[in-house]
């Protein structure tokens, strides 16, 4: 074999062996590769989005959570997400800002706990104040939006005399609030508005009915017991005290513990309504000889 032939034969194998290296190279190491880069192209291409439809769908889905959060909203309670401890104690700051100075308000913190779907925070609240304070502070508890419950509570009477003045009857409280929330927020608003937490004028149950002892005459009126009527005059009736002190006196006119109710010209005689620590009489006083008193 020539020179030639055999360099000819050596090149046609140098190329040989290139163009298998080469489509080696291709099929072996860059295909694997292409294939998944042609599989990512196509992936985009399908998830490819027209910008219109997008802004669309977006309006679509805001108006959609707009109206459940407006019908969330509506609801007189909702639970929080992720509750602060801290949140319960400015609730409380703000509610003794609506109710008297005399009212005190103690809270401490006891813990946490799960209860089913949700977690609530217990503390306990204890402090004194008038009726409709105590009241309130109750009813701003239980009618928070922000769901809080009352589990326990103690009531009791309690009187703070203060020198120079007359006995404050107030009311000693003692409860246990629950205030609860949750891990998620599908029982929340985005906004919250709180509730009214006012709530009207009560009756005070602990106010006693009957006293033992009545306030003092520090306006020195006309004390009906052992008063006399002297005279029926057109502008009234003038009656004296068991002190001599005189007085004239016209129906509505205030007397010690009550007020003169008719003056009755025909029969002689003044009608009083006293109230001696809540019991109620009626008590008359006659002209003249017939000066007398009789309860009805």
């Amino acid at each position: 074999m020539d020179r030639k032939l055999k360099n000819t034969l050596a090149l046609i194998g140098i190329i040989a062996g290139i163009l298998i290296i080469g489509f080696s190279f291709i099929y072996i190491f860059q295909k694997p590769k292409i294939k998944k880069k042609t599989k990512e192209l196509s992936e985009l291409k399908a998830t490819e989005y027209d910008t219109k439809l997008l802004k669309k769908q977006l309006f679509e889905k805001n108006e959609q959570a707009r109206v459940l959060d407006s019908i969330l909203a509506a609801r007189k309670f909702n639970i929080p997400k992720d509750l602060p401890p801290l949140r319960f104690y400015e609730f409380m700051n703000d509610v003794a800002k609506s109710v008297s100075s005399d009212a005190t308000i103690n809270i401490e913190y006891v813990e946490k706990k799960a209860d089913k779907n949700f977690f609530y925070f217990e503390y306990k609240v204890n402090g004194i104040g008038e009726y409709n304070d105590v009241y309130e502070i109750i009813y701003s508890i239980e009618q928070s939006k922000e769901l809080k419950k009352i589990t326990n509570i103690t009531l009791s009477n309690y009187v703070s005399p203060e020198a120079g003045q007359d006995a404050m009857r107030l009311v000693q409280y003692s409860l246990v609030a629950r205030v609860y929330f949750s891990d998620n927020d599908r029982f929340t608003t985005a906004e919250s508005n709180e509730n009214n937490l006012r709530s009207k004028l009560q009756y005070d149950v602990f106010y006693p009915l009957i006293y033992t002892a009545v306030l003092p005459n520090i306006d020195g009126l006309l004390d009906v017991q052992g008063a006399r009527l002297l005279a029926m005059i057109p502008e009234g009736a003038f009656l004296s005290d068991t002190k001599g002190d005189t007085f004239l006196l016209s129906e509505g006119d205030k007397v010690y513990l009550g007020y003169v109710t008719q003056i009755d010209r025909k029969n002689s005689r003044v009608k009083f309504i006293i109230n001696k620590g809540g019991v109620i009489e009626s008590v008359e006083i006659q002209l003249e000889k017939e000066n007398s008193k009789s309860p009805k």
